[in-house]
């Protein structure tokens, strides 16, 4: 995705807008697009994981922890306007996936093989 959006991302902005105004804003934030994928895999995978193994609790408390994060990484990159709730957005998904991360032995030493 990431390599699609680096490649194509300014093919789709223009698709998606004739607007110059709007196509000049969308590329100055394109790089935060390009960087999600990455950043984010992590929490997305292990999201498939907990819910596959039915640790909906372990999400809430990992959700919990990243929202927190979230909510500081937005007061603290706030003078930084949607560049600095884009860096928190991505301090959201890292924070997701760590957590994450860090629970993942104990529920997969928790679960029996068939």
């Amino acid at each position: 995705m990431a390599l699609g959006f680096a490649l194509a991302g300014p093919a789709i902005i223009d698709a998606m807008t004739t607007t110059p105004e709007v196509r000049e804003a969308a590329r100055l934030y394109l790089p935060w697009v390009i960087a999600a994928p990455i950043l984010g895999i992590a929490a997305w995978m292990f999201d498939g994981i907990f819910i596959g193994a039915t640790r909906t609790r372990e999400m809430l408390i990992t959700s919990a922890l990243s929202a927190a994060s979230f909510a500081l990484a937005v007061w603290a990159l706030w003078s930084y306007g949607n560049h600095g709730l884009w860096a928190a957005l991505m301090v959201l998904n890292i924070m997701r996936g760590l957590s994450m991360a860090a629970l993942y032995p104990r529920i997969s030493r928790s679960i029996e093989a068939p």
